[in-house]
């Protein structure tokens, strides 16, 4: 079994950690780097994904990869991605306060500079509650966006990947 997962725990902690650097590196030059953060996700993730997959086909599989296989071995590389983020994050606000109020407070700012168009689109009660969220917003709540913005394009791209690597024996 530790075989079967060799790739994925090897490049799930590759693309981990590279998602922390990507946001502790955001963090020095903006003053809210989770949004950029998320889009660097969507580019670590799907390359993570692909590099475990093929990793596993080519070395560890003789050359083969069912879809179930696949999924297998995605899912454990974008949660392993998730969690390490989830949890370097996490660690990062807790031991940099002044950076976990600035990225709230621009969070904050946004909704308000955003007022009219947000209230036009979903009306004055959804925006009430998302700015008193956001006013209530803790770092793990920012650690488990950044984490859920992991999972769900790693599904999705576990899934195509999964099919596109696909190589049955006959």
């Amino acid at each position: 079994m530790n075989n079967y997962f060799k790739s994925a725990y090897l490049f799930g902690v590759f693309g981990g950690g590279l998602g922390l650097v990507s946001f502790f590196t955001l963090s020095f030059f903006r003053e809210d780097p989770t949004t950029l953060n998320l889009v660097f996700g969507y580019v670590i993730v799907p390359i993570s994904i692909y590099l475990a997959l093929k990793y596993f086909k080519d070395y560890s599989n003789q050359g083969f990869i069912s879809f179930a296989e696949g999924m297998s071995v995605g899912f454990v590389a974008y949660m392993l991605i998730a969690i390490i983020s989830f949890f370097g994050i996490w660690l990062f606000l807790t031991i940099d306060l002044n950076l976990f109020e600035l990225i709230k407070s621009s969070k904050i700012d946004t909704l308000v500079q955003s007022r009219d168009t947000i209230i036009s689109q979903v009306g004055q009660n959804s925006y009430d509650a998302t700015l008193e969220s956001v006013k209530v917003m803790s770092k793990i709540d920012i650690a488990l966006n950044d984490a859920i913005w992991k999972i769900i394009p790693g599904l999705f791209f576990t899934i195509i990947i999964s099919i596109i690597l696909r190589k049955n024996p006959n």
